[in-house]
């Protein structure tokens, strides 16, 4: 191959996104499919400074002070340096990158700020911006673990109860985080996402049963672009 294979996997906070990435990870490992994880932000590094600093709230407590074009710039910068400083070399190597968080969550997050009728060209924009312009690799899918912004509010609240962590702007904000979820649904139809349910009959499901859904579905990725 001369270039790898980027999968995205998203949701809302609490859905276990670095968990399924993980286990993503360590079954590829099992396949003998080189494999690399990335996560977004990167908190760690200085890339990510406007980043924190519109997450705790510097620009303002609503994550309505900062528009969805000037906050997704924030983020963009932030996977950019990561790209270039990092897992570029990987990528054009044909490693398969499993992204825990990816400018999908930009387009959940930001595109929900804005009238639905708007929602079309932010993500049209976004895209290119990305994709197009920073020459970003694009995934080749898209996993989102879907998870109802009540059930997401409250594990949100167990880890920062557990941990003593600060929710952050978005975590902190229901009518945000209600706007994000039908953001995301909207978004997984429109471009062909592979939803996967954390809740089934008002229960949460299994790691482990979330998890045989994502490596299917990653299986599936794989294969279609000539990787069994």
């Amino acid at each position: 191959m001369s270039k790898g294979i980027l999968i995205a996997v998203d949701g809302l906070d609490g859905s276990g996104k670095e968990t399924q990435s993980k286990l993503l990870c360590a079954y590829l490992d099992k396949l003998g499919i080189k494999n690399r994880l990335i996560s977004f932000p990167t908190y760690k590094e200085d890339s990510s400074a406007l980043i924190k600093m519109y997450l705790r709230g510097d620009f303002g407590e609503d994550p309505q002070a900062v528009n969805p074009f000037a906050a997704s710039s924030f983020y963009a910068m932030d996977r950019y340096c990561s790209y270039m400083l990092d897992w570029k070399k990987d990528y054009q190597e044909g490693c398969v990158i499993i992204a825990n968080r990816y400018t999908t969550a930009n387009l959940v997050h930001q595109m929900s700020k804005l009238p639905e009728d708007e929602w079309d060209r932010f993500g049209k924009w976004l895209f290119d911006y990305e994709f197009s312009l920073l020459g970003l690799p694009a995934p080749a899918g898209v996993i989102y673990l879907c998870l109802p912004p009540t059930a997401s509010s409250a594990l949100v609240q167990k880890r920062c109860d557990n941990t003593g962590a600060v929710k952050d702007i978005h975590e902190n904000n229901a009518k945000h985080l209600e706007d994000s979820y039908k953001a995301a649904l909207c978004a997984s139809d429109s471009y062909g996402w592979n939803r996967v349910d954390c809740v089934c009959d008002g229960a949460l499901r299994s790691i482990e049963d979330i998890h045989g859904q994502v490596k299917d579905i990653a299986l599936g990725i794989l294969k279609a672009h000539g990787i069994q």
